[in-house]
């Protein structure tokens, strides 16, 4: 799954009084246009109510040129224009949003009085050609690409991450697109600033004489929002059910006829034009995001497929400069996207790579990490603390968790938080030694079907794609029948293990899940039953009225063999309130963990990491499983799960990333090390991680593979890519590839078959 990004935002537009003459251009007015204090105050009480996370200020060029304005700034205060964009930023943070100008061409000393107070800035390069001078932009002196490029080389020289781009037909030649992105990849490769370059289709609008862009704006956004209306290829605007158009005209009636007509200077536009675009912009610029705008086509899902990553600001009170073209609301866009295999994700005005002290002030930084620290890339010293390790714990601490000492809570942190490579790969190796002392050189795997029979769920955690309302039209429920055919192909497949979860129903009791049970041991009575996590043990105590002690000692007979040690998440109370309120304390879950060791059952363990949780939590949770192992000796395995953030409330709404394979791995040694002699088994997730990235897990401390398990809905459904199931010659190959000798295991880890031939030397450490 591919992720698309876009911005929560809306717009201002300070002052539409404009110093150039562009052609094209409806938003400009060569009138006094400024809108005073109280207003601008107003419309930012507005943009809070609204939730959003950014403030796109829009300007005209030079505002002030105009004598009127000039007064009006100066009665409220202000020197300058920039001076008043200045004041409204610092409104804007005082509320907690973040602020992106865009006021056209700008000096050193106006760059760094903005810096000061927003997040990013932008400005579009539109052309580096020259020619365009004499046409389109004739009497628009700052349009000249000398002045623009010398602006974004400036925000560049000045740290400023950078938003910028062309645009397209208006009587460039597809040479010179490819020399404007040339002239942005080159100012890139020395300053590293252009966060996002847009590429841009040029939209013929009407004349807005008279009327507010930004009311238009915001009545067409709106009836768009909320279902109204239709895109009309023919009109080229979006309609209303009146038949009339958002910028208030009768529709032209003659098919293919836009309502204004096409200027000399103008050029076509094709799709293959902006494919071609996106796939340079992607060749010059590596790793920038590339932006095209959703409302100014009905191409955006074809130029997302040939690799555009994101959609931009979609204005909760339209765009401004094109108002009669409204965006299409996040859930409009996420419901044509996830089909084809993308999740629409949020992002900050300012990209991940720039949430540093090098590249924002500190008062702006501040506000992100107050209120959207969750956006900030993961960091080995985390997110929402300035806490610093001793450089020298972690190596200490390597070598006491080789030897399978336990770790302090400072030592496991220092794990978690490790950056440094040469370090890392110590952690590595001492893992895999470790890994090779309890486990040897075999490497397991069980051959077993997961069975989720309900995804109805009344819990609704943030980090979970899985879980569905009663009416949600995704919802289900396995009837008796299916899961009969499901237990049977188990069977047939030569399982020996059937896993059950499923949702928190609210309807169903203990009977019903002794029922599930007592219904696989009658079709496969040889089976084990490794089934119900701790929060559904948690629903059952609470219909039944019964303690976890009884309610095991219920299922016992019904057929549970043991029980997962899922629902963990991470245990830390702290985490668990902010990505799942409604889940079972710390407490409670090692409660019933503790009662199914009690009964004679084992279970196995598990973290969900990768989100929001920061190193020191991490380390919370392992004290918290290893001490509980040693109490009662268990867990048969602990099982790393990273977080899969596509179809998640998490990965939509706070920017949370999939962590990287490298991240991955570091954490699976560190949990190895952290376990100690407590816990022999470490599993890799290739659900999670992707076979391949379980391969290499083996030498960062794992001997388990997992199972086969036939189907898998929880991953599937937040959006993992790697599958729902794999075949026994897939996991012993794997092994193979490893270095190790494989093995059949049951779920208690008796060795059922081995696979020792064709096994290769190690990769080179």
């Amino acid at each position: 799954m591919r992720r698309i990004t876009f911005s929560r935002n809306y717009t201002i537009s300070l002052s539409r009084t404009c110093q150039c003459y562009c052609k094209y251009c409806a938003f400009a007015t060569h009138q006094a246009h400024i809108h005073p204090p109280d207003e601008v105050e107003s419309r930012l009480d507005e943009a809070a109510r609204r939730n959003v996370k950014e403030l796109l200020f829009l300007t005209g060029e030079s505002p002030e040129v105009n004598a009127v304005v000039a007064e009006r700034l100066r009665s409220w205060g202000h020197d300058d224009f920039t001076s008043y964009v200045v004041w409204a930023c610092e409104r804007a943070l005082e509320r907690g949003i973040l602020p992106h100008t865009n006021i056209g061409v700008v000096g050193t000393e106006d760059l760094a009085r903005l810096r000061e107070v927003t997040a990013s800035q932008g400005l579009m390069l539109e052309s580096s050609s020259d020619r365009l001078m004499e046409t389109v932009h004739a009497g628009s002196p700052t349009k000249h690409p000398d002045r623009r490029l010398a602006t974004i080389e400036a925000a560049g020289h000045m740290k400023i991450p950078f938003t910028t781009g062309i645009l397209v037909g208006i009587g460039e030649t597809p040479e010179e697109r490819i020399e404007s992105l040339e002239a942005l990849a080159d100012l890139h490769s020395r300053y590293g600033h252009i966060q996002e370059v847009i590429i841009q289709n040029f939209v013929l609008h009407p004349d807005y004489y008279g009327r507010e862009p930004a009311e238009i704006a915001d009545r067409a956004s709106a009836e768009r929002w909320t279902g109204q209306g239709r895109w009309s290829p023919e009109s080229g605007v979006w309609e209303t059910g009146d038949g009339v158009s958002e910028s208030g005209g009768e529709r032209e009636e003659t098919p293919g006829e836009p309502a204004v007509p096409m200027p000399d200077w103008a050029c076509p536009v094709t799709i293959d034009d902006l494919r071609f675009l996106v796939a340079e912009t992607a060749r010059l610029m590596p790793g920038v995001g590339i932006q095209i705008p959703p409302n100014l086509s009905d191409w955006w899902i074809e130029l997302a497929e040939a690799g555009a990553t994101d959609f931009g600001g979609l204005s909760a009170n339209g765009d401004h400069i094109s108002p009669e073209h409204p965006f299409p609301s996040p859930h409009q866009i996420r419901k044509q996207l996830t089909p084809l295999g993308f999740a629409l994700t949020e992002r900050l005005c300012v990209y991940p790579q720039y949430m540093n002290a090098d590249w924002m002030e500190q008062g702006v930084l501040d506000v992100i990490k107050l209120k959207y620290w969750s956006f900030i890339p993961r960091l080995g010293s985390g997110r929402r603390s300035d806490e610093e390790t001793d450089p020298g714990v972690a190596p200490e601490a390597i070598a006491k968790g080789r030897e399978g000492a336990g770790l302090s809570e400072d030592e496991l942190t220092a794990l978690f938080a490790e950056t440094r490579p040469e370090v890392i790969e110590e952690m590595r190796v001492a893992a895999d030694g470790l890994r090779a002392e309890l486990a040897g050189d075999t490497a397991t795997f069980v051959v077993n079907r997961n069975i989720n029979f309900t995804n109805i769920c009344v819990v609704g955690c943030a980090f979970c794609g899985f879980g569905q309302g009663k009416r949600s039209p995704d919802a289900y429920e396995s009837s008796q029948e299916e899961f009969i055919g499901r237990v049977e192909e188990a069977v047939e497949f030569g399982a020996t293990e059937l896993c059950m979860q499923g949702g928190i129903h609210p309807e169903l009791d203990l009977e019903t899940y002794g029922g599930w049970l007592r219904l696989a041991k009658q079709v496969a009575p040889d089976i084990h039953l490794h089934a119900y996590s701790p929060m559904e043990i948690n629903h059952m105590c609470e219909r039944s009225g019964l303690p976890p002690g009884q309610v095991f000692e219920y299922l016992i007979e019904c057929g549970l063999g043991s029980t997962p040690g899922t629902a963990a998440e991470v245990l830390d109370d702290g985490v668990r309130q902010r990505i799942s309120p409604n889940k079972l304390p710390v407490a409670r879950w090692v409660e019933i963990i503790e009662a199914a060791h009690a009964a004679g059952l084992r279970s196995t363990s598990t973290v969900m990491f990768g989100h929001i949780e920061e190193p020191r939590e991490l380390a919370r949770h392992m004290e918290v499983v290893r001490s509980l192992q040693e109490r009662t000796g268990g867990i048969t395995e602990f099982v790393p799960l990273s977080f899969i953030p596509f179809n998640t409330l998490l990965g939509r709404t706070h920017g949370v990333a999939e962590i990287s394979i490298e991240e991955n791995l570091k954490h699976t040694a560190a949990f190895r090390l952290a376990l100690g002699h407590s816990i022999t088994n470490l599993q890799a997730s290739w659900v999670k991680m992707g076979l391949e990235g379980a391969t290499e897990a083996m030498r960062w401390g794992v001997n388990d593979l997992g199972g086969t398990l036939m189907e898998e809905s929880i991953s599937r459904m937040a959006g993992s890519q790697h599958g729902v199931r794999l075949e026994i010659e897939e996991l012993v190959a794997a092994a193979h590839r490893a270095g190790r000798f494989a093995a059949q295991r049951s779920t208690g880890y008796e060795i059922l078959e081995t696979f020792p031939e064709a096994a290769p030397e190690p990769a080179a450490a």
